[in-house]
């Protein structure tokens, strides 16, 4: 068990919910499957995660949701940067295909 402590449940829920009404609003976009990865490792080679909880000890988060949605960033700035546009062909292109 990790003796990190996560933040209050008030700040966990304020930072989830503007992260939430950010990434619904600019409606849903996810990272591509290798940045989702690259995230993963980032996340994991980091010394605030929580690994019991597999949560970000600085903003509480769950990190495998969290990673995938390209309207977020890392509370450290380890995730590179993403613009939150829909590229085509990645996994937030909802275009036809053929």
């Amino acid at each position: 068990m990790s003796n990190k402590k996560l933040p209050s449940i008030w700040e966990m829920t304020k930072s989830f919910s503007k992260d939430l009404a950010k990434y619904v609003s600019e409606g849903a976009p996810n990272v591509s499957h290798q940045d989702y990865v690259e995230r993963l490792s980032d996340c994991n080679s980091c010394e605030h995660i929580i690994r019991d909880k597999m949560r970000c000890g600085k903003c509480g988060c769950l990190i495998e949701h969290k990673a995938k949605w390209k309207t977020t960033t890392c509370p450290i700035n380890k995730w590179k940067p993403q613009d939150g546009k829909i590229q085509k062909g990645d996994n937030t292109d909802t275009s036809n295909k053929a």
